[in-house]
């Protein structure tokens, strides 16, 4: 099963993300927690570069294309391999998040993106994704209270991270079969729970 989770920054992914593996290793099942960008050590470099600077130090189409680089490597080095020896993948972020920030809110071209997504994946797409939704405002005074050099999108303007939870949401409701949107106010033990009752029920 390949799990993903999405969202603004400082919604809780990664905490709910590890929360999750921990749950699948106490019920004895094999699991990969992996992260975007990054998840190899070739992604994790230019995940440095991304996350860190000033936001307009890359261009959108240099920044979606630096993505789609990580996320190839990611594919064929981590998340594949892992899938076809039957373990659980979960990542923190995957190509939703392409489509949200450099797609929908920074304007490269879409069917772009998603073309050569299909080429990494062959049209795989994730079985399950989280979506944790919390006003932006919120959530990047967490992000931003973290000891953290990774703050090159929360220097980006309010009206860029409301597009992004809108842009979200409006994936959430096209594809309603594989996702799930989570209150990120809520208790991290009961948006913890949640998850884990929606697995028990999912198929």
């Amino acid at each position: 099963m390949f799990i993903t989770f999405e969202g603004g920054e400082g919604t809780g992914k990664s905490v709910q993300a590890g929360l999750l593996k921990d749950f699948f290793l106490s019920a004895g099942v094999d699991v990969v927690l992996t992260r975007e960008p990054g998840g190899t050590p070739f992604a994790e470099e230019i995940r440095k570069t991304l996350l860190t600077g000033e936001p307009d130090k890359i261009t959108p189409l240099t920044e979606a294309l630096m993505y789609l680089v990580a996320r190839a490597d990611h594919w064929e080095r981590k998340i594949k391999p892992a899938l076809n020896a039957g373990k659980v993948v979960i990542s923190d972020r995957f190509h939703d998040s392409s489509v949200v920030y450099q797609g929908i809110c920074k304007g490269v071209d879409i069917n772009m993106l998603n073309m050569v997504y299909s080429y990494i994946t062959n049209n795989q797409e994730p079985d399950r994704t989280y979506l944790i939704d919390l006003a932006p405002e919120i959530g990047l005074a967490r992000s931003l209270a973290r000891d953290n050099s990774e703050t090159r999108f929360e220097k980006m303007d309010i009206s860029f991270h409301r597009k992004v939870r809108e842009a979200f949401l409006e994936l959430a409701h096209k594809y309603p079969n594989r996702y799930l949107v989570l209150d990120g106010s809520l208790p991290i033990a009961a948006i913890q729970e949640l998850i884990r009752n929606d697995l028990s029920d999912f198929s």
